[in-house]
């Protein structure tokens, strides 16, 4: 038996590749079906079945592309409707997987079909548990993914009794392998670690030792932040299908002269530039979208840009087929093209993005500028510079009405990556008098700023 985790940090997200006897299983495939036929031809195996636990609406799955290219069986849960062809599992349906077994475990909550795959090794003993959505690390999925078809409360209700009667049942030894790690926006706050045991998640996973379904409801709900809008479209997205992976890259891996580059702006294109921050502010084109590839650039291109905007690229070169395939991944396939020869190529003059060490902060503040810090509010809530205000990134541009464009602002995150792109936001909503801090708030704690857990927030 070999079993291989497969994550991808841009998403968050673990497939998994199962193996015995010369027989394949994939759990959760990304949209590029390359690793998991690479890892196939590498071990000598035959990919048999494509184990889906659920419509992802965080990524478009690669299951459909797999599905065509291995003969491979796809496999979801009981209540899956789909616009192609699948075998739905019923519960407590056994898949033999060369001298292996895996069991289907309709584990509705996260969403109505959400299903848990569990493995029984070859003596039969329950090994692994691929949990999908269900049971993370330290958390749960959410369970109001359905856009009002199923109330949030309800599909709480559910998970709670598919955790009771379904999951901690199992062993204590029962190793879990969950689809999403840190930074999923799929839970609330999601453990560093990428698996656990069924054991560990009793004892310090604060959703198994709810004492009743009442306070299991209350703690799942409650300080759930709204989802990105694209998550909806991806999970549509997984239901109908798509076109080929293959097909969406060479349609928008297009080279555009500067001309070309300039009309396809002037018609309504978006200008995403996929450089880090550090070359970002020191010369992009007016208007543009700072999006690092270095970061969780798919998350962060499915939470600030509608899916269905157009956009053109400004990349590395030779970052241009790796930006178009990472948006592809999250359902982003409106890519017109990408500058040729990168920001060298633009004769006319750049925009810059001022920065200033967290040392010069003072004087900036003493003068009455305001601190606008971009993080999430778990991270604001552990500490904060004193009288800054909060605005998190995943809300912009929508908030940005509770400043004043034509004020001046200090603008942070915990690194230097949100806040860029929250300034390039900004900048292209009007805002004129913008300052970066370096090094972000880990920098400023360096420096001896003056830190504070409870200030009024704009949210």
């Amino acid at each position: 038996m070999y079993i291989e985790q497969l994550y991808t940090n841009c998403l968050a997200e673990a497939a998994y590749y199962i193996e015995s006897d010369g027989e394949a299983a994939v759990i959760d495939p990304i949209r590029e079906t390359e690793p998991y036929l690479a890892l196939a031809q590498k071990r000598g195996a035959t990919i048999k079945y494509i184990f889906e636990t659920h419509f992802h609406a965080d990524f478009v799955s690669g299951h459909i592309d797999l599905s065509k290219k291995t003969g491979a069986k796809i496999i979801y849960g009981p209540l899956a409707e789909t616009n192609y062809k699948v075998h739905n599992a019923t519960d407590g349906e056994i898949f033999s997987l060369g001298k292996i077994k895996i069991k289907a475990l309709h584990t509705p909550g996260h969403t109505p079909e959400s299903t848990c795959f569990l493995l029984l090794d070859e003596t039969g003993k329950d090994y692994a548990l691929f949990t999908g959505d269900t049971l993370f690390v330290g958390d749960v999925g959410r369970p109001d993914l359905l856009d009002g078809k199923i109330s949030r409360e309800e599909l709480a209700g559910m998970l709670y009794d598919s955790l009771n009667k379904k999951i901690k049942p199992l062993a204590d030894d029962v190793i879990v392998y969950p689809a999403h790690g840190p930074g999923s926006a799929c839970g609330k706050n999601i453990g560093k670690e990428t698996f656990s045991t069924i054991g560990e998640q009793k004892k310090f996973n604060y959703a198994l030792k709810a004492a009743s379904r009442d306070q299991f409801i209350k703690e799942v709900i409650e300080g759930i932040l709204p989802p990105p809008l694209y998550f909806f479209e991806d999970a549509r997205i997984n239901k109908v299908g798509y076109d080929s992976i293959d097909e969406v890259v060479k349609r928008n891996n297009r080279a555009l002269s500067v001309d070309d580059f300039a009309q396809a702006v002037n018609q309504g294109a978006l200008i995403l530039d996929t450089r880090k921050a550090d070359d970002f502010e020191k010369g992009f084109i007016t208007g543009s979208i700072n999006i690092g590839l270095n970061g969780q650039f798919a998350v962060w291109v499915g939470t600030l840009i509608d899916i269905n905007q157009p956009v053109v690229l400004v990349t590395d070169e030779g970052s241009e087929h790796e930006s178009i395939l990472r948006m592809a991944r999250v359902g982003y396939e409106k890519v017109a093209g990408y500058l040729k020869g990168g920001i060298s190529s633009w004769k006319k003059e750049l925009d810059k993005i001022h920065s200033i060490q967290p040392g010069q902060m003072k004087n900036e503040m003493q003068r009455g500028v305001t601190v606008v810090d971009v993080r999430k509010l778990s991270e604001w809530n552990i500490g904060h510079i004193k009288n800054a205000v909060l605005l998190p990134l995943a809300n912009m541009p929508g908030s940005l009405s509770s400043l004043d464009p034509s004020k001046p602002y200090l603008v942070h995150c915990g690194g230097g990556y949100r806040s860029m792109s929250a300034i390039s936001l900004m900048k292209k909503n009007g805002f004129t008098n913008l300052t970066n801090i370096s090094g972000g708030f880990g920098a400023m704690q360096s420096a001896g700023l003056e830190i504070e857990r409870e200030a009024e927030a704009v949210v």
